[in-house]
């Protein structure tokens, strides 16, 4: 990527392709997520403004399901901790 107009454009354009999280997107592109937050919220704004009204939506869909994939995170945390053998102290 070329810019950092271009990042933003690209960023904004998997978010919506992939319905992805700022992590996950993070991640995919090697890069922090305090940047992709930056990039598509901050800097797509004024780049390509009907690519950013489709990013906040995603954002915003993700953010209001954020608990649930904390829960569902937390019980599956817990389920692998109760399938292992107890640790024994000698």
């Amino acid at each position: 990527m070329d810019t950092v107009e271009e990042r933003a454009a690209a960023l904004g354009a998997y978010i919506i392709e992939h319905n992805a999280t700022v992590r996950e997107t993070a991640k995919r592109f090697g890069i922090s997520k305090s940047t992709v937050h930056k990039d598509v919220t901050f800097r797509l704004r004024s780049v390509n403004p009907s690519l950013y009204s489709g990013v906040r939506a995603v954002l915003e869909k993700n953010k209001s399901e954020r608990h649930i994939r904390g829960g569902l995170a937390t019980r599956e945390k817990y389920r692998k901790k109760s399938l292992q053998p107890p640790m024994f102290v000698v």
